[in-house]
């Protein structure tokens, strides 16, 4: 089993903690875009009068383009300069950013919307490799906790971000504000990249090699698998044919296995090699963060919708309901990073129980919890799912890695981020159609007022328990093959 290697050019602590920070701002900024701009989604529609697929493309569109650049641009970053990736990818962000803040229809924004999920994909695996590449031991570990910490922060106050620049700019034109306030944050983030983010490689004179068959067939068995997905709203319009792209992406998933497998076999660089799944602690942290990545986005935008449109507060407000997990993840995270050395996968365990917990207190909250106290319930609860959440994610991404060499970490990053962003539109989509399902049903039923969004929320948070108990499940599957490959060393 190979071990992981250090960086390729020495740099003093002080170097590599700056570049650290850089790295983190750009994944920041990624992972804001994703979760702010849900509790747009209503604005859009009244501004732009936009249709319940087109809002569905606005969120999962963005997350369709993130995760098909993740794996081409992973490798591309393992092979070459990170640091101008970084500058692409972030110059690109900022482009599209100005594009979707001007659109005057919902195609133009779609359009930038889509591109702006390929800039995204552009820099996250530039982040993960670097940071990878530049610590080892228990100072990664420090590294992913704090790492860990500014995702949670990003995903849980991308909301109240979110809703205080609509609160600034009004209902009509507030969603523009979230797009623009991308722009400054930006521009000072790839300042950073180019004064600050220091070469952590000599460059390479090797013949780049990003298997253009596999990267076709990757496309498209990502897409095939996207692609109902994306137009999954609810609504009794959506056309069931979609489902039937899902037997296209069984046939190219299988064309792209074969095909890597012979690629490899031929003795040249395939675009994901396979036998990164033959370690156990990459392949079931890779599950383990796919599921959980299913379930959070999903959960916050439900409970946005929720207060939104059931309960009836200003968006700021819903949004601020989320406050309280960012701030309690971005502690656990730091503490389940410098412990994850000594306790390892049993901290991620008790960290997607208490989502679990969380999750179905939420739903029992929102129905037994009188309308003017609520928020301030579903707060307390989100603030203990938080002290969860950041036992998840860092001490994951530390045992996901810690038997990858540094030379493939670009790539293993990519290949985990994309089952999370994956899992995020998944999520998403059946969260939501089980959301709006529920508000149709019952309105043709002839119910009104907050019952109906009662049922709507109820049948969205079971989704969304259902993906963090499968999760927990392959918690506890991890931890019990680590004990018994423990037994049998020891015997």
């Amino acid at each position: 089993m190979t071990s992981p290697a250090t960086s390729s050019i020495p740099l003093a602590p002080r170097q590599r903690w700056r570049a650290f920070w850089v790295c983190v701002s750009v994944a920041a900024l990624t992972i804001l875009d994703l979760s702010k701009v849900n509790v747009a989604l209503p604005s859009i529609e009244q501004a732009l009068g936009a249709q319940s697929t087109e809002l569905q493309i606005v969120v999962s569109g963005y997350v369709l383009l993130f995760g098909l650049a993740l794996v081409p641009f992973g490798r591309l970053g393992d092979q070459r300069s990170r640091k101008q990736l970084f500058v692409i990818g972030l110059s690109l962000f900022t482009v599209t950013s100005i594009i979707c803040a001007l659109a005057p229809t919902t195609e133009i924004l779609l359009a930038g919307r889509l591109v702006q999920g390929l800039a995204a994909g552009i820099q996250m695996p530039q982040v993960i490799g670097t940071i990878q590449q530049l610590f080892t031991g228990k100072e990664r570990g420090r590294a992913f906790g704090l790492f860990g910490a500014t995702i949670g922060i990003a995903t849980a106050f991308g909301p109240t971000l979110g809703g205080l620049m609509i609160a600034l700019g009004g209902p009509q034109d507030g969603w523009r504000f979230i797009f623009w306030i991308n722009v400054p944050l930006c521009l000072a983030v790839l300042a950073g990249v180019i004064w600050l983010l220091p070469r952590t490689r000599e460059p390479s004179a090797s013949r780049l090699e990003l298997d253009p068959t596999g990267l076709l067939l990757f496309a498209i068995t990502v897409v095939t698998l996207m692609w109902p997905f994306l137009f999954t709203t609810g609504s009794p319009d959506d056309d069931p044919r979609r489902w039937w792209t899902l037997a296209l992406f069984a046939v190219f998933a299988v064309a792209f296995f074969r095909w890597e497998h012979r690629y490899a076999a031929s003795g040249r660089a395939p675009l994901i090699p396979l036998g990164l799944f033959s370690i156990a602690s990459y392949r079931n942290g890779t599950l383990i963060a796919a599921t959980y990545f299913t379930a959070i986005p999903a959960m916050f935008l439900l409970t946005t919708l929720f207060l939104q449109l059931g309960v009836g507060l200003e968006p700021v407000f819903a949004g601020m309901v989320s406050i309280g997990f960012a701030l309690a993840s971005a502690v656990s995270a730091w503490y389940g990073g410098n412990l994850v050395g000594r306790l390892g996968r049993p901290l991620v365990v008790w960290g997607l129980g208490t989502v679990l917990v969380s999750v179905v207190v939420l739903a029992v909250v929102a129905y037994t919890v009188p309308v003017e106290v609520v928020a301030y319930a579903m707060a307390g609860v989100m603030l203990v799912a938080g002290i969860g959440a950041g036992l998840v994610v860092a001490p994951n991404q530390t045992l996901t890695l810690a038997e990858i060499p540094t030379r493939s970490g670009g790539l293993a990053g990519s290949v985990g981020q994309l089952g999370q962003r994956i899992g995020t539109a998944i999520g998403t989509a059946v969260a939501l159609s089980l959301f709006y399902s529920a508000i149709y049903r019952d309105q043709d039923a002839g119910s009104h007022g907050i019952d109906v969004f009662h049922d709507a929320y109820a049948f969205g948070m079971a989704a969304v328990g259902g993906f963090v108990l499968l999760a927990f499940g392959l918690g506890v599957f991890d931890l019990a093959a680590r004990r018994r490959t423990r037994k049998t060393d020891a015997g």
